[in-house]
């Protein structure tokens, strides 16, 4: 189970490698994603807050990148925020998220990335539940829901 202090020694010392990569050009991600997926998940940017249903769905099954399909998170670790964000406390491996210091806007948070194919997902903080503690807040338009387990 990762922990903050596993978050904050990945983003100082590196990132766990992925189990492959995935790379485009900024064309082919373009003629991939729609207008908002592509500011979202190439260009780091912010959909609205409670803009998605994805906020309240907490049925069982598996959240994807939307870019590549690497299995980022089990439904089972979703949890409702309140933030207008969907939240999870724990990638589905170590490996599936890389982390990096976001200084902007005057503070320092952790943005948290696609290992695979580096789409931005939104962020991670130390505000969550236990027992990892973990919330990362991610950006619906980057998720995609995969499977439903049997």
């Amino acid at each position: 189970m990762l922990k903050w202090n596993d978050v904050l020694t990945y983003s100082k010392q590196g990132n766990p490698p992925p189990d492959h990569k995935v790379t485009k050009t900024e064309a082919e991600w373009r003629q991939q994603l729609s207008p908002e997926q592509f500011l979202v998940t190439r260009q780091a940017g912010t959909e609205r807050a409670f803009s998605s249903p994805m906020c309240n769905l907490f049925e069982p099954g598996l959240y994807a990148c939307l870019c590549c399909d690497t299995l980022l998170f089990d439904a089972s670790e979703k949890f409702d925020s309140g933030t207008g964000w969907p939240s999870f406390t724990q990638p589905v491996t170590p490996n599936a998220i890389a982390y990096h210091a976001d200084n902007s806007y005057g503070m320092t948070r952790y943005e948290t990335v696609c290992n695979t194919c580096d789409a931005h997902l939104g962020h991670v903080f130390p505000d969550g539940p236990k027992p990892s503690g973990l919330r990362y807040c991610m950006n619906a338009v980057a998720l995609k829901k995969v499977s439903q387990p049997h």
